[in-house]
């Protein structure tokens, strides 16, 4: 089985009671469970894990970089300004997939930007959970 790290930023912790009405009202458990099931469904060994410590999300980047895994990201509002992050991403080999529940480009002027989308291979905003789910079926047609 394929081994996928789903990596989740500042915040994302908070889901189903941070903004429902932009983020929705599933919890970030219930999102862990539903990704590592999808993934299950589609051969994939899927990790699901929280951070907000910047810190800590750069050396998870770093551990996906030297085991050459792919990534599904929501760096959340690191995106549109971690460069530190950015460049742990630009060192992954396998693909990255960004991700972001709520449509940035209908928010706020600074969520319009990501420095992280020029070195994802694919990027998913604005569709909610499902993002997750689309970003693991990609992922799993090699």
């Amino acid at each position: 089985m394929n081994r996928v790290l789903i990596l989740n930023g500042v915040n994302l912790g908070r889901l189903g009671s941070r903004e429902p009405l932009v983020y929705g009202s599933t919890t970030h458990a219930e999102l862990a469970a539903t990704c590592v099931e999808t993934g299950a469904q589609l051969g994939l060994d899927v990790e699901v894990r929280q951070t907000d410590d910047e810190a800590q999300m750069i050396g998870w980047v770093h551990e996906a970089a030297d085991a050459g895994l792919p990534v599904v990201l929501n760096s959340a509002a690191w995106s549109h300004y971690s460069y530190g992050l950015r460049d742990a991403c630009a060192q992954l080999t396998a693909p990255l997939i960004e991700v972001h529940i709520s449509q940035t480009h209908a928010r706020e002027q600074f969520r319009h930007s990501s420095v992280i989308s020029a070195v994802a291979t694919a990027t998913i905003t604005g569709l909610g959970i499902e993002g997750y789910r689309a970003a693991l079926r990609f992922l799993a047609l090699g």
